[in-house]
């Protein structure tokens, strides 16, 4: 399989990705860095005729950051359930309304206080909160939008048989095909039914998830690392549940390589199982978070500025940047699930 990996392109495609990941990464954290160290304010008039001050940090963290409240735009929020357990009060359901008073401060609730989106109990007994946050509530969205298309797509699948494709089917058709085709297939072998199902779980999520986040009001799901983080977790167990003997052969007994030389090796190869999660939580996480970020800090060059133009010029800029976001979000989608295709690949490959 290696060798028809190399015949294909796939590993230099998978550099050519890497290098441009990582230099568009780099541009990215360069501005945010910038941003941190200058922590541009601007003084902006308030209702009472007072002056605050605008904190681009502040206002790109309550965007990107996940939240006890939902504020679609300014002045329209939907409070979101609070669900905690602990052992004086057993299961305690509330909505996050009663964590506010009317001037949007943070005020105690039944013992329990919400300080910087972390329920804690004053008196210090431990918490467990499964409250529905904004990002929780996403996820939700996804999987809903999730089964409503692919329960349409099989419905015509059964309409439609031995006829062409219509309709929603006719638009996720090609795509599925492609992904099974270009993707799996390429990169598992022939055993690769078997995990075609969770590999196209895994794109329509990744990528739903990524285009949501672009809806102005919308949770930043897929920029959230621990929601990456389960997605990489769960690829790391598929893979490492699914070694043949050659696999774990190739680390514990590195053929090949001189007996005094496989104690240095076999720690390599352990790091090297351990980083291919890794690598692919903080892909994602990132690349879907320094996108958000540019958008909203060129947006706030207008209340920056107090200018027109520069209001206009940064909204052409920032449109232009969201049709590359468009087109993030599928190549984003698109890596994770490629990556994750050439780890299980590698896993189940027999010994030639």
């Amino acid at each position: 399989m290696s060798g028809y990996i190399e015949k294909s392109g796939y590993i230099e495609n998978m550099r050519a990705n890497e290098y441009t990941n990582t230099y568009k990464n780099l541009i990215y954290s360069v501005l945010i860095c910038l941003l941190s160290v200058f922590n541009i304010q601007e003084t902006v008039a308030s209702d009472g005729g007072e002056t605050e001050k605008f904190n681009i940090g502040e206002m790109i963290n309550h965007h990107i950051k996940d939240s006890h409240v939902w504020e679609i735009t300014h002045g329209v929020v939907i409070h979101l359930p609070i669900i905690l357990y602990s052992a004086p009060d057993g299961l305690v359901v509330f909505s996050s309304e009663n964590f506010f008073n009317e001037g949007h401060q943070e005020v105690p609730y039944m013992g329990y206080v919400l300080e910087h989106e972390h329920i804690s109990r004053q008196d210090g007994v431990s918490v467990l909160d499964f409250s529905i946050t904004k990002n929780v509530l996403f996820i939700f969205i996804d999987a809903f939008i999730m089964l409503f298309v692919f329960l349409a797509v099989a419905k015509g699948y059964r309409k439609n048989i031995g006829k062409a494709p219509k309709g929603i089917q006719s638009l996720f058709e090609p795509i599925i095909i492609f992904i099974r085709d270009e993707v799996v297939k390429p990169s598992i072998g022939e055993k690769y039914q078997r995990y075609l199902p969770y590999l196209l779980t895994l794109f329509f999520f990744i990528w739903f998830g990524n285009l949501i986040g672009l809806v102005p009001g919308a949770a930043n799901m897929t920029g959230n690392i621990a929601v990456t983080c389960v997605l990489a977790i769960a690829t790391f167990f598929i893979t490492n549940l699914s070694g043949k003997k050659t696999y774990w052969s190739h680390i514990f007994n590195t053929p090949g390589v001189p007996w005094w030389l496989r104690p240095i090796i076999l720690p390599v190869e352990i790091i090297g199982v351990l980083t291919k999660p890794v690598s692919l939580m903080v892909r994602l996480f990132v690349s879907i978070t320094a996108g958000h970020i540019v958008v909203l800090s060129l947006i706030s060059l207008t209340f920056i500025f107090h200018s027109w133009m520069v209001g206009f010029g940064s909204t052409v800029i920032v449109t232009l940047i969201t049709i590359i976001e468009l087109l993030v979000a599928t190549i984003q989608a698109y890596v994770f699930t490629m990556f994750t295709s050439l780890y299980i690949g590698m896993a189940v490959e027999e010994h030639h």
